[in-house]
């Protein structure tokens, strides 16, 4: 028996372990299928593992030529303009003299500076600064729903992968999720959208221990259930959504039995 380790991505040492996808013209690590509905690609990107989260961002096509020529951005406008002195909403702070006072020490409205009652503020974590732009991409629930992707360790080797989280996180499940009215559209389910396995680790079962890893987490996290949208009749190596088959073994059901598109849920 091999010694099972999950690991949570939520930092560069644990990306580094991201296994290579068994079809080297994939890349997890470089993938953005389910994050871009419109340009997400699965391909192998090279140039994304060395650079910040903010930078090479640009794969050409309209959008990006449009973003090259458009030196004026509306809606970054608001943003740069001076900020008002004063908060007029804020209890905190009373107008006067062009600038803001504190209020007095009995107002009702005023928090006190030290609470024992109420536990202190989480500190706010985020993309880090540099990291390659898939790993920004999994960092965007930390400090909201956690981690949004686990690698199962066989005997300390990464050997199965896992991408999950909410819907609002994949804009591509969202958009291939409305294609179905009759899915239950409240409470949204949370979604999973790649599960993989190294060619060498093949048949062991560490993809589905992987799944019932992260059911167990987004159960902890409130979901009610979780859904997948495999690809039938894909490659082995090239899809990230496994085959109606595998969720099935998962104790997953077809919710929508389509032919190209089917939705298999789990109800947690």
């Amino acid at each position: 028996m091999a010694d099972i380790r999950i690991v949570e991505v939520t930092d560069a040492d644990a990306f580094e372990l991201v296994p290579p996808c068994a079809d080297p013209a994939f890349d997890h690590r470089s993938c953005d299928y389910w994050e871009n509905a419109e340009t997400g690609s699965k391909a192998a990107r090279p140039s994304w593992l060395g650079r910040g989260a903010d930078e090479g961002r640009d794969e050409g096509g309209p959008a990006s030529a449009a973003r090259r020529t458009s030196a004026f951005n509306p809606f970054l406008e608001e943003a740069s303009r001076p900020k008002p002195a004063v908060n007029p909403f804020d209890p905190r702070a009373v107008a006067g003299g062009g600038g803001s006072k504190a209020l007095p020490v009995d107002n009702p409205f005023a928090a006190p500076a030290d609470n024992p009652f109420v536990p202190p503020p989480r500190p706010a974590r985020g993309p880090r600064a540099g990291a390659p732009r898939k790993l920004a991409l999994l960092q965007r629930g930390l400090g909201v729903a956690g981690t949004y992707a686990k690698v199962l360790l066989a005997d300390g080797v990464p050997a199965a992968y896992a991408q999950f989280g909410p819907l609002s996180a994949y804009p591509r499940a969202l958009a291939l999720r409305d294609l179905y009215p009759q899915l239950p559209s409240s409470p949204l389910p949370a979604v999973i959208t790649c599960v993989a396995t190294t060619a060498e680790a093949r048949r062991m079962g560490y993809a589905r221990r992987l799944v019932e890893a992260v059911c167990a987490d987004l159960a902890d996290l409130g979901f009610t259930a979780v859904e997948a949208y495999p690809e039938p009749g894909a490659p082995a190596d090239a899809t990230s959504a496994a085959s109606p088959a595998f969720w099935q073994a998962a104790d997953f059901a077809a919710a929508v039995d389509d032919p190209r598109f089917p939705a298999m849920r789990r109800e947690l």
